[in-house]
């Protein structure tokens, strides 16, 4: 796992909150973004992109947010990469589940474009002190 947070995957059917995200990670954040509009995109380009933190859509067409995590956590290069779940769905009960999925955290839609940034670094912080212990 990298050092620094520097390389994020984003995982997002939506094409107008894509554009968003690329925006707030790439321009606000200075992150190098890779961009995946489905889950199977996303399985595919994580293997060559090797992201420091992935970032996934909860509800899509095909692999769902929960069932790409999965898939990605097969492979073993993108095992322990820390992943934050996008979701409009904020009651409490589905918040534990995506983190029983084993998310590091939850960002609730729709998201402050700003903060962004700042919100996955912590994150990814977690996730990293979580892999260590």
């Amino acid at each position: 796992m990298s050092d620094e947070l520097r390389r994020v995957m984003c995982v997002e059917d939506d094409p107008d909150i894509r554009l968003i995200l690329e925006f707030s990670l790439a321009t606000v954040g200075g992150y190098e973004v890779c961009m995946c509009a489905s889950g199977h995109e996303a399985v595919f380009a994580a293997q060559v992109f090797r992201p420091d933190l992935i970032l996934l859509d909860v509800m899509m067409p095909g692999l769902s947010g929960p069932e790409t995590l999965s898939e990605l956590r097969k492979l073993p290069e993108i095992a322990g990469v820390p992943s934050v779940f996008l979701t409009a769905k904020a009651l409490p009960g589905q918040l534990e589940d995506l983190l029983e999925c084993g998310a590091t955290g939850v960002i609730v839609k729709p998201f402050d474009s700003v903060r962004l940034p700042r919100d996955i670094r912590i994150y990814w912080e977690h996730g990293r002190a979580r892999k260590a212990i």
